[in-house]
């Protein structure tokens, strides 16, 4: 989408070790115009697929994940980092973050993700496709198939797509803007 690939060349900054910062319009300050259109890509590219749901975590996909849900007249759910007081039974999975080089439990109560739901996982990069696959399994604990995953940013260098093929060979992958290189401070789209 050359619209988010011109904002990531104009704003976007390479920090070491693999990390694209944009965090003053995708993840932390958002261009809610930005997202709005990500989110109608989003809607053309999985027209073809039924969508009951869309699912994303906590916090950065929440955006793109809402403006689609509206869009696409879906319900959105985004899996929590911790269990509030009020989650009485959950289905859990860890989830490993690049960025963050930690792991988070993370949580869906099972109110809100049923059998046979076709979902559409949304959510801000697809780097080595931890997140991804851990959404992708709070999905298989409650029988809910998941139809697709959209990301706005995908590092290809990073492997997230191999990862998702083996666990969701039926499941389509798109991503709005792929990286192939940040060597030397460079954004490289492919």
């Amino acid at each position: 989408m050359k619209e988010l690939q011109d904002r990531i060349l104009k704003d976007g900054r390479c920090l070491p070790g693999g990390i694209l910062k944009v965090d003053n319009f995708i993840n932390h300050q958002m261009d809610s115009e930005l997202m709005f259109h990500c989110s109608a890509e989003f809607m053309r590219l999985f027209a073809d697929r039924k969508i009951d749901k869309i699912l994303t975590i906590e916090a950065s996909g929440i955006a793109p994940a809402v403006f689609a849900g509206w869009l696409m007249r879906v319900p959105v759910v985004f899996a929590k980092k911790a269990v509030p007081k009020t989650m009485d039974k959950a289905f859990v999975t860890t989830v490993h973050s690049f960025t963050k080089n930690r792991d988070y439990t993370v949580f869906v109560s099972r109110e809100y993700l049923n059998p046979g739901e076709r979902i559409l996982i949304i959510d801000d990069f697809l780097a080595c496709g931890n997140a991804a696959v851990g959404l992708a399994d709070l999905c298989r604990q409650a029988d809910a198939p998941v139809e697709g995953l959209g990301f706005l940013v995908e590092k290809a260098f990073q492997g997230g797509r191999d990862l998702i093929a083996k666990a969701l060979p039926d499941a389509q992958v798109e991503s709005l803007a792929v990286i192939t290189s940040l060597d030397d401070g460079q954004i490289v789209f492919s």
